[in-house]
């Protein structure tokens, strides 16, 4: 996945920004204020910080090790760190941005989630 492809697909669910907030090399992807994704878009190889389920995370980790880490400068119970160019199929990093957006989505009140209705 390239940096492009990394962006257009942060930006591809409901209400999904892009935003600066550390440096201006730090994408920060939010809903409703609310971060879901992080990447340092001009380092190689390309990875993003995502949020995951404690147990599905150590999963992860276990199965791809090397390319799914701990997050770095994260809270690593939540968030893993995912090398997105090279060995991992575009697919699985595809899933693993989905869930990290559908994990945030679900923290968020009741008034705001029923605005997200994805199709």
């Amino acid at each position: 996945m390239t940096p492009q492809a990394l962006r257009a697909f942060c930006l591809s669910f409901n209400e999904a920004v892009e935003d600066f907030p550390f440096r201006p090399e730090i994408s920060v992807f939010k809903v409703l204020g609310k971060m879901f994704a992080l990447s340092w878009m001009d380092e190689r190889p390309l990875k993003v910080n995502l949020k995951c389920d404690p147990e599905d995370g150590i999963r992860l980790r276990g199965e791809y090790e090397g390319l799914i880490a701990p997050g770095y400068h994260m809270n690593k119970r939540h968030w893993n760190t995912v090398t997105v160019e090279g060995e991992l199929p575009d697919r699985l990093v595809r899933e693993l941005i989905e869930d990290s957006y559908d994990l945030v989505v679900a923290g968020l009140p009741r008034a705001e989630r029923l605005r997200l209705d994805r199709p």
